[in-house]
Parts: C-alpha cells; sequence; structure tokens
C-alpha cells in the first residue's frame, strides 16, 4: 500500500518511499505556522498514511527557515472572536497530536531553525526528534501573552521534568541545539547541512528492525507512559505475552540468535500485537 497515491494536502508535502513518508510543512514565507487549515491537513495526511501497512516510519520537518513558529497570528485573531470555532480549533489540534501518539508508525521531527509554541507541541508528540545545530526551541506563548494549548503546558513536564518545563514556559527562552539535547527534548544534534543525513541514519537503524516489533515497542512505551506504575507493568505483560506466543517475529527472532544469522523479520504492520487496547 506505500507506493499508492497520495492526494495533495493544503500546507503540506507528502510522500512515501518504501517503509518511510515525509511530511513537509510548507508556507516557509510564514514559518510554516500551524493554523487550523495545516491542523486538519497535518490530521488527514497522518490518517491516509495511518492506513499504509508498509509505512512504518514518518519524519516530519518544515520548509525553509523553520521546523514551525506556531500559531497563525490573523487566524488566531479570527479564532479567539469566535469561541465556539476556537474550541473545535483546539479539539482537532488534540486529536491530530493525541493520533501521532497513539498511531502504529513512529514519528521523528526533524527540527531546522525556529521550533517555538505549536511547533513545540508538534516536536513533543513525535516519538524522537533531530535538531540542526543552528535550531532554536522554546514554549515562546507569554513572549505575546498567550497560553500552551496543544498540549505543551502537560507533554513538556513530562519530557524533561517539572521544574525545567516551568522555567521555559515562565520565561518564554528558547534553547540552542545543544541545551534541548541536554534537555531531552531531542535525540541527536547535527552539524550545519548534516540534518538530513543525520535523520536518514535514524530511520534506516529503525527500519532494520520487524515492523510489528518496533510499533509494540511503542505502544509499550506510549500507552505505559499514561498509566500509574503498576498498571503499566501489568500492560507491559500482557502486550509481551501476546506478541511472543503469537507474532512469528517472536519466535524467529530466537531462532535466528540461535542459528547465529540475521532474522528474517516482519515488514509491514499488520496484523498489529496483541495486548490490552488491541
Amino acid at each position: 500500500m506505500a507506493g499508492q497515491t497520495l492526494p495533495e494536502f493544503d500546507n503540506l508535502r507528502v510522500s512515501v518511499a518504501g517503509a518511510r513518508a515525509d511530511i513537509v510543512l510548507a508556507r516557509p514565507e510564514k514559518l510554516n505556522p500551524l493554523d487550523w487549515t495545516t491542523v486538519r491537513s497535518l490530521k488527514a495526511a497522518s490518517g491516509a498514511l495511518e492506513a499504509m501497512d508498509d509505512v512504518r516510519v514518518v519524519v516530519i520537518r518544515g520548509s525553509g527557515k523553520a521546523f514551525s513558529a506556531g500559531g497563525d497570528l490573523q487566524g488566531y485573531l479570527d479564532l479567539y472572536a469566535a469561541p465556539e470555532r476556537f474550541a473545535v480549533f483546539l479539539e482537532d489540534f488534540r486529536e491530530l497530536l493525541c493520533g501521532i501518539e497513539r498511531s502504529r508508525k513512529v514519528y521523528v521531527a526533524a527540527v531546522d531553525g525556529v521550533c517555538v509554541a505549536g511547533g513545540l507541541e508538534l516536536l513533543l508528540a513525535c516519538d524522537l526528534a533531530v535538531a540542526a545545530a543552528q535550531a532554536r526551541i522554546g514554549d515562546g506563548h507569554l513572549n505575546f501573552g498567550q497560553l500552551p494549548g496543544a498540549g505543551g503546558s502537560q507533554r513538556l513536564p513530562r519530557a524533561i521534568g517539572a521544574m525545567r518545563a516551568r522555567e521555559l514556559i515562565f520565561t518564554g527562552r528558547l534553547v540552542d541545539a545543544d541545551e534541548a539535547l541536554r534537555l531531552g527534548l531531542v535525540v541527536a544534534v547535527a552539524p550545519e547541512g548534516g540534518l538530513d543525513e543525520a535523520v536518514d541514519a535514524l530511520v534506516a537503524s529503525m527500519l532494520a528492525h520487524g515492523a510489528r516489533g518496533l510499533a509494540g515497542a511503542k505502544r509499550l512505551v506510549n500507552e505505559g507512559l499514561a498509566m500509574p506504575l503498576d498498571e503499566a507493568l501489568r500492560f507491559e505483560i500482557g502486550l509481551v505475552h501476546a506478541y511472543a506466543t503469537g507474532d512469528p517475529d517472536a519466535m524467529e527472532g530466537l531462532a535466528a540468535f540461535g542459528d547465529k544469522r540475521p532474522p528474517r523479520l516482519s515488514d509491514t504492520l499488520a496484523p498489529p500485537c496483541g495486548g490490552k487496547g488491541g
């Protein structure tokens, strides 16, 4: 299914090559704002990619000089004057980011330039992020009298700890790529001009593994984080038991280990791993 034709999406460029998909935010003249049209396009694009069992990793990046500088000024002025419409926008944004977290695909944010406000909230919903050396990342809402409304106040403390998150939110300070790495906002910093190569290497290291095992590992981490520890440990047992006893990749991996050869693992996501939540 990865070879099927994708529709066009407003403000995005979406492409699929084998097991990898790329989503590019395509309004560089506005620093790739996450306005309502773009949020809806991202929802539609991620939904279309979710149906492609061959696609295992999705890379999100911005075009031009920014990953995303956040919201669109005129769009927010219009939404603030229409409270009911603003509530629907916020729900669409929430559904987009929660959908990324629940996706069977691994999402990677490739961050070059500015990543602020809604851009940071999109990064936080991704599973991994790589930053270019010149990246600048932060919340920034209070710099213009705003509050984070797409999960930033909740995901950021969970990602880097409450004290660090408060400091970034309360001051509006942007951090450089090296500090983002130390904080745990990104997993690697690429030298100037080397972001593509760093992302390609990360994607290749994940695609070397079986599709259903990779998706199961994401479920273990992401769903477990939303549970109390005791419940999460039981969830882990349930999912691992279902995978080990019902998915041929688990037995193939053990056989390959015993035979001292590379395992021949799945390259599609269907059927999903078992366990709580389907």
